[in-house]
């Protein structure tokens, strides 16, 4: 079942995920960013794969450009293997120097309900917005576990309208 929870006011994803309480129900939950599309592999499921293996929240991520970090929310890492690593910092849109890496968060997560104490917690930041990055950076200081799930797909960024019309024509010229 679908259900949409509309936030009237852009406040940051803390905030959006905030409107959604009432439906989260478990231990766990699985939150999705519409902008950030990921096609050829099921991101998800590799994701869930990871997460049994660790009982741990999950984080999609990627590589992207030293240019392009300040558009991100980017992780610090220990212990990387082929497809994950262990996440010991998040920061959101940071400047080049200070990135500690640029494994780009991908709208794709795996989080812990506790997080939405968190969130609950914090005070609106920059452009008076809550972000989930905070909440996780506050869960990591106090022990709990985070995995970026370096995924196999192919991601498509509708984040910008060039990226938007660039997803249209890639999808629109391959069956997915």
């Amino acid at each position: 079942m679908i259900r949409f929870v509309y936030q009237n006011k852009p406040k940051g994803t803390g905030d959006a995920l905030l409107k959604c309480n009432k439906y989260i129900k478990g231990n766990f939950f699985l939150m999705l960013f519409p902008d950030d599309i990921i096609i050829k592999k099921n991101c998800s499921l590799e994701m869930v794969k990871l997460f049994k293996k660790t009982k741990s929240s999950i984080i999609a991520t990627k590589t992207v450009e030293r240019k392009s970090l300040s558009r991100w929310g980017i992780l610090s890492i220990k212990n990387k293997k082929k497809n994950n690593f262990e996440i010991t910092d998040v920061v959101e849109k940071p400047s080049i120097k200070k990135a500690k890496s640029n494994y780009a968060i991908i709208g794709r997560y795996i989080l812990s309900s506790k997080i939405l104490n968190e969130i609950k917690n914090l005070k609106p930041k920059k452009n008076r917005e809550i972000h989930v990055t905070d909440a996780i950076k506050e869960l990591l200081v106090k022990g709990e576990k985070f995995y970026g799930n370096i995924f196999k797909g192919e991601y498509l960024d509708c984040g910008t309208l060039q990226g938007y019309i660039n997803s249209g024509l890639k999808i629109s010229k391959n069956k997915i």
